[in-house]
């Protein structure tokens, strides 16, 4: 894997949410890493080159000439993304690492994700190379969310739902009024309701990326609930 760090152009910028932005970093020439889905890149200034945030990348690695991740305003770097950065601008990138990865191998896998809020971005890489390649792997993606104005990707995790029979995206809305026309799930995620789609556990793999306390039930789930090894599970926590 390439280790040089780069100095990155913006090439585009989207707004998710108006609290949420991707944005597209282009290769530089002669830059070609070698990384994997499910890694996670970190982004900073040129005029502040000690203030540095990791993001896991929203694109995965059929994705060349390019890294996306997608940023919830939050924090000062989150902020200053989200508010400031627009293409043309210029950000230096240290190239991807780390290990919450998906288990494509061996066929037959069922990957269930469990995200909040920002934590879902990692497991849109996930789907997309799995559809991308045709994929053997089942992978349920569990999304919690305050309000259906909350859900990031929602239109492209349908379409990725619409192309791939093995992929299923359920969402459910922890603080909508009872008023709200919604007919999915409402509530937070439960162990009971994650073991609901649970149909073979030895061959599951369990993702977690949220609140310490989100990943922690999921944790608690695995390997006291479900008595499954730890090999079975890969977590990610964000505060």
């Amino acid at each position: 894997m390439s280790k040089v760090i780069a100095e990155m152009l913006v090439e585009s910028v989207k707004m998710e949410l108006p609290d949420t932005k991707t944005v597209r970093f282009q290769w530089p020439e002669g830059y070609a890493p070698d990384f994997k889905t499910g890694q996670f890149i970190t982004v900073y200034w040129p005029h502040k080159a000690k203030y540095k945030r990791a993001y896991s990348l929203s694109s995965c690695a059929l994705d060349r000439g390019h890294y996306e991740v997608t940023v919830k305003r939050d924090g000062k770097m989150g902020t200053s993304i989200v508010d400031w950065v627009e293409a043309g601008d210029r950000m230096f990138v240290i190239p991807p690492t780390g290990r919450f990865l998906p288990v494509f191998d061996p066929p037959g896998k069922h990957l269930i994700c469990v995200a909040g809020g920002s934590g879902v971005t990692p497991f849109r890489g996930f789907v997309r190379e799995a559809t991308e390649k045709n994929l053997d792997t089942r992978i349920t993606v569990l999304y919690t969310v305050r309000t259906t104005s909350d859900i990031i990707f929602a239109e492209e995790f349908l379409a990725l739902e619409a192309r791939n029979p093995r992929f299923k995206f359920v969402v459910t809305c922890t603080r909508l009024a009872p008023e709200d026309p919604w007919t999915g799930r409402r509530g937070r995620i439960t162990p009971e309701w994650v073991k609901s789609f649970v149909d073979d556990a030895a061959n599951t793999v369990f993702y977690a990326c949220g609140t310490n306390d989100m990943v922690n039930a999921v944790e608690h789930l695995v390997l006291h609930d479900l008595g499954l090894p730890k090999e079975q599970m890969k977590l990610e926590k964000w505060g």
